[in-house]
């Protein structure tokens, strides 16, 4: 298998692995033949989750907030803990800046002690409200740092600098990845994200709220897409560092995301529209020129047939 060295298997730590990515990015390190251990402090992220996985004997689940240090012995590190909606990393800021910041300097003096490979989640949010469409890795963003979205924005940022600082200073083997929306089963129906909260929404019979006129853009990429991509670039040379963009370069307005919602849960529900939140971007779209270049990895999931299996996951829990 890929992630078999010799007769041993790949020792791979996943932080946040209980959460929306973090489930699936361990579901399928565990299908390819690897040793995962998942590590989470379930804040955000959900025991049912990983439940499926929990008797295998190539998977293993630690409760552990990654603002503490943690003493295992593993190749690979996926660094993902930190919670992603602006309703969960709002309801405690400081701790949120904390988990970005202290978890990456725990995760990657992890990495430096055992010299495994660490693979830090980004963010399309160190773009901020970007003046540039769509975003490339070489754009510094236009982020405030005094805002009600920093506590994020600017905790993964900080991120980011650590990681390239361990790299020039250390040596350590570190691949960036930076994650532009994302959906798919297992997201919460409460986390405030838009595509979550349209089709709760939708199934409930409830009116649907966009913000603004409705115009403001975002691209969605399926999660099996985004998961393939996050191996992929893990198992790209040791020069190639990134930042790299992940996503689905396809963009679409709010109201064209609310109509494609209704018609594939076939439900009444009504728009209303509310003022835009503050720092909220206008636009948000990757340039995966650079993904297809060193990777060849470009989504395959049309948001249509996404959202079918977003919907379906949706109906079940509702």
């Amino acid at each position: 298998m890929f992630f078999k060295k010799g007769f041993v298997l790949e020792k791979i730590l996943v932080t946040g692995g209980a959460g929306f990515l973090g489930s699936h990015l361990c579901e399928r390190l565990v299908k390819e033949g690897a040793d995962v251990l998942c590590v989470d402090n379930y804040y955000t992220g959900a025991k049912e989750n990983i439940a499926h996985l929990l008797g295998l004997a190539n998977f293993e689940a630690l409760r552990h907030d990654v603002t503490f240090p943690l003493y295992v012995e593993v190749n690979q590190i996926y660094n993902l803990a930190c919670p992603a909606s602006p309703v969960h990393y709002q309801w405690d800021p400081v701790q949120t800046t904390k988990t970005s910041v202290h978890g990456a300097i725990n995760m990657l003096g992890l990495a430096k002690r055992v010299k495994a490979k660490i693979l830090q989640a980004s963010t399309s949010e160190v773009y901020g409200d970007p003046e540039v469409h769509p975003q490339t890795e070489d754009y510094w963003g236009k982020v405030n740092p005094v805002g009600i979205r920093s506590c994020y924005d600017e905790g993964k940022r900080c991120a980011e600098t650590l990681f390239f600082d361990y790299w020039r200073q250390h040596q350590l083997k570190i691949k960036v990845v930076r994650i532009f929306n994302t959906y798919g089963p297992r997201m919460q129906p409460n986390d405030g994200r838009v595509v979550s909260n349209f089709i709760v929404r939708a199934l409930r019979g409830e009116d649907i709220t966009i913000y603004g006129d409705g115009m403001q853009t975002r691209s969605f990429c399926y999660v099996d897409d985004l998961i393939e991509v996050m191996i992929k670039m893990m198992a790209t040379s040791d020069d190639f560092t990134g930042p790299m963009n992940i996503g689905n370069p396809s963009e679409f307005t709010m109201l064209e995301l609310a109509e494609k919602i209704l018609r594939l849960t076939g439900s009444s529900s009504r728009l209303s529209f509310l003022p835009l939140p503050a720092d909220d971007p206008r636009q948000r779209q990757p340039d995966i020129s650079l993904a297809k270049k060193q990777i060849g990895w470009e989504p395959k999931v049309s948001l249509d047939d996404g959202l079918k299996q977003t919907i379906s996951y949706f109906r079940s829990l509702l």
